[in-house]
């Protein structure tokens, strides 16, 4: 019956797209995929000859009638005029959309339990039942008074098993996904399976559905029901099973199991957390390369030798002077750092010794000087402004100068950031007097039609009239329209 009832949505879906195709156009790609895209369309046709439709009830004969129309209709349009939609139908998972709607379950998910208890964010438990119960209970011929005593019996027990009134063929139409608290039936997890194997023969997408399977299920289970559903051609299959989380959003029961422990347990004695020598000796067991190494662990300090060759270098950021001395490896990259500013026991000496020692060990740990470079520049702090490098004329921050600094000096061409290429590339003496005349005119222009412009809010340069706006001559940042 699903599969009839999917048939039909599907081959609808395809014959509506075919008509909108020919009032507008196919979709894109189709005119050099017309020849599989209709291949397709058959095959979804060729679906509704499988024999379990010989087992489909009389009363759905003309679901499936118009289903097999509405395939072969539609493999005729996309063959004259194509397709609007790629895709046109799929079945979407039902908890959220369920809620949305306020529908106990949508598609072909089955519901949880006929009662569940749904955990609230701000805490306790709010009690869920199904609403479709009492439409199913008057499909099947059971009196208004009836009806009242088995809700009534469903909800003081969570469950519809055990109530006398109910006849007990009936009791399969109520089964759920899960176990109730006090019963004992539940949708087998391979019923599942076979659900998505109806259907989705006529689906152009596929199914985004649970396989919901009890608390006890063993891993043979898990393994037979996904090789079944690679058997029977499924898309799209999904397990869950019940209690697997130490806390789930819907439960069938107000209790929660907190001290309840399944699966083998190590004995106490034998017992001990595992400590990052155990990382390091099982990685090197596996032959580990330095990639692993480095996730599990194995990253050790590279220390400097105790007589190492230094460069220090004289700075100025706006009119703050300091010293910069950075130690070398062996290989004459930079392993540590010592910044000295002002007086000793000042604020921003302390300041900078302690980032300067954080950056010396982020180096001897192995982090990329690149890396440093592209976050730390640019930083924006007093003191800031003028310098006396050429290199670097203008800095946002004490920390901004020293990283475009040392990026200039230790990262070759190849590892600088686009900026600092930009900043750093070596011009032609033709480049260099046309860039030196440009300054010129634009510093003389700027004295003349720029003297309530203000500073730039990225770099602090007196920014330069452009239209209506102002635009920086030092970092070409505007502030609007220009």
């Amino acid at each position: 019956m699903a599969a009839a009832i999917t048939a039909l949505m599907g081959g609808e879906a395809y014959k509506t797209s075919g008509i909108i195709a020919q009032a507008l156009k196919p979709c894109q790609g189709y005119a050099e995929n017309k020849e599989p895209f209709c291949e397709v369309i058959k095959l979804h046709g060729e679906g509704l000859k499988r024999e379990e439709f010989n087992y489909l009830p009389k009363n759905m004969a003309s679901v499936l009638k118009a289903a097999k129309s509405s395939w072969d209709e539609a493999l005729v349009l996309g063959q004259q005029s194509g397709f609007k939609n790629s895709q046109v139908t799929v079945l979407a998972p039902t908890g959220t959309i369920g809620f949305m709607m306020d529908c106990d379950t949508t598609g072909i998910e089955p519901d949880i339990a006929l009662v569940k208890y749904k955990k609230l964010v701000g805490g306790g438990m709010m009690k869920m039942v199904n609403n479709t119960v009492p439409r199913a209970l008057k499909n099947l011929g059971y009196t208004d008074a009836e009806q009242a005593k088995i809700l009534n019996y469903i909800q003081e027990n969570d469950t519809i098993e055990g109530m006398p009134l109910l006849k007990k063929e009936h009791v399969p139409v109520f089964d759920c996904a899960f176990k109730a608290q006090n019963g004992e039936r539940s949708i087998r997890p391979m019923g599942h399976v076979l659900m998505m194997a109806a259907v989705q023969p006529f689906l152009s997408g596929a199914i985004s559905k649970t396989v919901n399977m009890p608390e006890a299920a063993t891993v043979q289970d898990v393994e037979d029901i996904y090789f079944e559903a690679w058997l029977r051609g499924l898309k799209a299959i999904a397990i869950y099973r019940d209690g697997c989380k130490q806390s789930q959003p819907l439960s069938t029961s107000k209790e929660t199991k907190t001290d309840e422990v399944t699966g083998p347990v190590l004995p106490k004695a034998n017992f001990r957390p595992l400590t990052l020598e155990d990382l390091i000796e099982a990685a090197k067991d596996m032959g580990a390369n330095d990639e692993l190494g480095k996730k599990l662990g194995m990253v050790k300090r590279r220390r400097l030798p105790a007589e190492r060759a230094a460069l220090t270098h004289k700075f100025s950021v706006g009119g703050h002077e300091g010293y910069l001395t950075v130690g070398l490896f062996e290989d004459g990259t930079p392993g540590e750092l010592f910044c000295t500013m002002a007086k000793e026991g000042s604020t921003i000496s302390g300041l900078m010794d302690v980032f300067a020692t954080a950056i010396s060990l982020a180096l001897q740990y192995g982090v990329p000087l690149r890396v440093l470079v592209e976050k730390f520049a640019h930083t924006r702090f007093e003191p800031s402004g003028f310098t006396r490098n050429q290199e670097i004329p203008m800095a946002s921050s004490v920390c901004d100068y020293i990283f475009r600094w040392l990026g200039i000096k230790f990262l070759t061409a190849n590892e600088r950031p686009e900026w600092l290429k930009a900043n750093q590339s070596e011009p032609t003496p033709v480049e260099t007097a046309a860039r030196r005349s440009q300054e010129i005119a634009e510093s003389k222009a700027g004295y003349e039609i720029q003297q309530d412009a203000p500073p730039c809010q990225y770099c602090g340069n007196i920014m330069t009239r452009n239209g209506a706006c102002y635009r920086c001559m030092n970092c070409g940042s505007t502030s609007g329209c220009s």
